[in-house]
């Protein structure tokens, strides 16, 4: 018997480290789920259905540091084993028969589900990106195999559940509970499954094709929601006729979440995104959610629809969804915009080559800039070289061809070779397998199809410094006056203030002192549509004119500035270094300072509090003890902060 075990095991060894997929089909799986906010507990049941393709005595599904209990099935077989990773299903399987498996599941998820409470609200929210979704739901961690999935999920009544797909049915189960159902008509990659929960509004509009689209918010959020949301409608409909492939799911869903770990993630048919990006009027000017919402929805294709088989192949996601936001920002701001974007990327792979970080776009450890931003530009560059016809022909028979399925970049690149009627070697050496970025290529590129690009790089302070003043009085781009201001600062005149939002935030970015020559016009800026600009001149006028820190401050106190609280952060922290303005209880103001520390707020928001408090030497016990709390944060870059800041104080103590 244990050499029968031993055996057992090895194979299942040797079959993890294969293809899977070769052998079996995992073709849908339906759960029942609860979610236990006091335990942080998953518990669910699991009807699972697949198909033996060739001859084998086990398939595993993959399950991290579950507990089990199996149902009996008297048409199958079956012969479970839970090794901490993977429940392995062992039987005398027949090859091309299907098979169902039925067993019930507990998890407490350290990763992919995270359970956030939030102003005495939950809010639960799940990130598989990659391979995770198997911490919290028995799924396949293999991109490769794609299944249909559909959910039933148990939680109080006064929340909102969302998942995948089309919501079929609420009903009331027991007590305060209610029972969400959704099903998906089409398959897909298990990293792609989501959930959230918690207490939303609802907006809705339809795309012209009528897919409708759900907007949700927070209900303290109303009057943010038409900037948050902006241009939504426009750019689903961009992207459908400008791809040429109809959207290939049932609804589009988007909701916001506390504490996300990324801008955005775009699992199928449900992006969940981060509250960050939920702004008001004036923040849209400075960061708003139109690019990361553009990206995620051309996930909706490119990554959901067609998935790469592998790392290696990961800009065919990434690349693609970078590439078609910018496409559907420049249906709405203009093709100006579209070049600077492309612009900046170009610059930013080139730093990244001189630093020695460079690599082939199919190297699996690239960085995100390469994948993101180098993809984008091959496509750019392709579309350039085979023409606009050819190459919107080509993504839509790469679509039709491998839609639901998995495609390496060879794929996609025959594709575009089939329409373009010639080889394309030459491309994909320069520009998709060569380490070094060619960034003289896209330069190139951009001063052949921009005057205005061709303009940018034109006005360079360092190289022809006596030029500079002239360009800022005359005629140049918002950018190019931001970039002589960047460069000269001390050139800024009164009549400098007359240009638009982006040359006045360049002045309160780079014109610290302010001469006092300038200091009425200065005093504009605490009036401008920019958060960013207002924190800026605050700091910068409070700093200039001592004698005037007052007026300053009466006339800042009530802005609040982005959900990380930027401008009202620096307000008390001033308001506290003012010690003849006596208009605020300075005790407080303090106490304020140091509650936006706690576990209860967002990282961002967490981590300038902390920040300011130790600018003023005054992280106390409760800050140090909040200091400490944020260690165990899910959120790596609030860890790593505590840690560096936890360290530094100590250094200090000492």
């Amino acid at each position: 018997m244990k050499k029968t075990l031993v055996l057992f095991c090895l194979f299942m060894a040797s079959l993890s480290f294969a293809q899977q997929t070769d052998y079996v089909d995992f073709k849908s799986l339906h759960a029942t789920l609860s979610f236990e906010t006091d335990s942080l507990e998953v518990n669910g049941a699991i009807a699972l259905k697949f198909k033996i393709l060739k001859e084998v005595d086990s398939v595993f599904i993959n399950a991290v540091g579950m507990e089990f209990e199996f149902f009996e099935d008297m048409r199958n077989d079956l012969i479970f084993h839970n090794d901490g990773s993977k429940l392995w299903i062992k039987s005398n399987f027949q090859v091309n028969k299907e098979y169902e498996a039925y067993f019930a599941f507990k998890a407490v998820p350290t990763k992919a589900l995270y359970f956030m409470q939030q102003n005495n609200s939950w809010n639960i929210w799940t990130q598989g990106q990659g391979k995770y979704t198997s911490n919290w739901l028995p799924s396949i961690d293999d991109v490769n195999d794609k299944i249909l999935f559909d959910f039933k999920i148990l939680f109080n009544e006064d929340y909102q559940v969302f998942s995948n797909g089309k919501l079929h049915e609420v009903r009331n189960v027991f007590n305060d509970y209610k029972e969400w159902s959704y099903k998906m008509k089409k398959p897909m990659s298990s990293y792609l499954v989501a959930l959230a929960i918690g207490k939303y509004n609802k907006k809705t509009e339809t795309s012209k094709s009528g897919i409708p689209l759900e907007y949700y918010y927070y209900p303290e959020d109303s009057l943010k929601v038409e900037p948050t949301y902006r241009y939504s409608k426009q750019m689903f409909d961009f992207l459908e006729e400008e791809i040429g492939f109809a959207y290939p799911w049932q609804n589009y869903k988007q909701v916001p979440v506390h504490d996300f770990l990324y801008a955005g993630m775009e699992n199928t048919s449900l992006t969940i995104f981060s509250d960050a990006f939920v702004v008001d009027s004036i923040g849209f000017n400075d960061k708003n959610y139109v690019n990361v919402n553009a990206h995620e929805l051309a996930h909706q294709w490119f990554g959901d629809l067609v998935t790469a088989k592998s790392g290696e192949h990961h800009w065919l996601q990434e690349g693609f969804a970078t590439y078609y936001a910018h496409l559907a920002e420049r249906d709405i701001f203009g093709d100006n915009h579209f070049y600077f974007k492309l612009l900046e990327s170009a610059i930013e792979l080139g730093k990244q080559d001189l630093s020695g970080s460079g690599t082939s776009l199919l190297n699996p450890e690239s960085s995100s800039l390469t994948f993101y931003q180098r993809g984008a530009w091959v496509l750019h560059a392709l579309r350039t070289k085979v023409g606009d016809k050819a190459f919107k022909q080509a993504v839509k028979n790469y679509l039709e061809k491998y839609k639901f399925d998995n495609v390496e970049t060879s794929d996609f690149i025959q594709e575009v070779e089939r329409v373009y009627g010639r080889s394309l070697s030459s491309f994909v050496n320069l520009w998709i397998k060569q380490k070094a970025f060619p960034v003289d290529n896209a330069f190139d590129i951009l001063q052949q199809q921009s005057t205005y690009i061709n303009e940018f790089l034109m006005v360079d302070c360092f190289a022809k410094s006596s030029k500079c003043a002239e360009y800022l009085k005359y005629y140049v781009s918002d950018e190019a006056k931001a970039k002589i201001i960047s460069q000269v600062p001390e050139l800024v005149t009164a009549e400098t203030f007359n240009n638009g939002l982006k040359v006045r935030q360049a002045i309160s970015k780079y014109v610290r002192q302010i001469p006092k020559s300038l200091k009425d016009d200065y005093e504009t800026l605490l009036d401008d549509k920019s958060y960013v600009t207002i924190e800026n001149a605050l700091y910068n006028l409070w700093s200039s004119f001592p004698e005037d820190r007052a007026k300053y401050l009466f006339k800042t106190r009530n802005v609040v500035g982005f959900n990380d609280k930027n401008v009202r952060l620096l307000w008390i922290v001033l308001n506290l270094s003012t010690p003849f303005y006596e208009a605020d209880n300075k005790q407080a103001l303090f106490n304020e300072l140091l509650s936006y520390t706690d576990e209860e707020h967002n990282a961002d928001l967490r981590m300038n509090a902390f920040r300011y408090l130790k600018m003023i030497k005054s992280c106390n016990e409760d800050c140090m003890a909040n200091l400490e709390n944020a260690k165990s944060h899910h959120n790596w870059r609030l860890v790593k902060f505590a840690k560096e800041l936890s360290e530094e104080l100590g250094k200090n103590k000492e």
